[in-house]
């Protein structure tokens, strides 16, 4: 049985991607989207201005070794914008992921990312650009979001984060993950399954 993740706290370093109005289609290339599964998305997040066209890496935030292994993404204004394609939040999960804070988020995106247990919290423009100075100037700081109380720290740093009560519902109770909260209450979804109509008594 799927046991239930109930996401409170993230803590890990950072990575920062400055920029406003950061679409899916430089998030995820379109040529990406045709491949049957998800497993080999993190390979691709913002490839095509990672590298050139004979694969030589640029310099990119996503490239550069400080920033390795990080698991929270800083951006600004109105990330994800653009096509609602699963892909984006998909390759950055796979990449190493765990939480994004930004000024603001376009809300398919934002809702998509939470579905997969990736929350999005925002903060004000000023904290934003003081949080992705402090990790350019020292990349191995550690920074702890609690979604539950709506806070971001580092060092002797409190900053209040916000994200809309439903997604901070469903990250903290465990209930995001729609697949895994059916598998934990598969008897009552067979009882249920028992009453519908179109399961049972419809004619072939």
């Amino acid at each position: 049985m799927s046991e239930i993740i109930k996401i409170v706290k993230i803590t890990g370093t950072a990575l920062p991607m400055r920029g406003n109005e950061i679409d899916t289609d430089r998030i995820i290339p379109a040529r990406y989207l045709k491949e049957v599964t998800f497993s080999r998305m993190g390979d691709y997040p913002f490839f095509d201005e990672r590298y050139t066209s004979d694969g030589k890496k640029k310099d990119h935030p996503f490239n550069d070794p400080e920033y390795s292994g990080a698991s929270i993404l800083f951006v600004n204004k109105n990330f994800g914008c653009g096509s609602s394609r699963e892909h984006a939040p998909q390759a950055l999960n796979r990449f190493g992921i765990k939480v994004i804070v930004g000024e603001s988020f376009a809300a398919i995106f934002a809702g998509n990312c939470t579905m997969m247990g990736v929350p999005t919290v925002t903060a004000s423009e000023k904290d934003i650009q003081q949080l992705i100075k402090s990790v350019e100037e020292n990349p191995k700081t550690e920074y702890t979001v609690d979604i539950e109380n709506k806070t971001l720290t580092y060092g002797k740093v409190k900053i209040a984060i916000d994200l809309p009560d439903t997604y901070r519902t469903a990250l903290t109770m465990g209930s995001w993950d729609s697949t895994t909260l059916l598998r934990a209450n598969l008897d009552q979804v067979k009882q249920t399954a028992k009453k519908l109509p179109y399961m049972n008594t419809f004619a072939g």
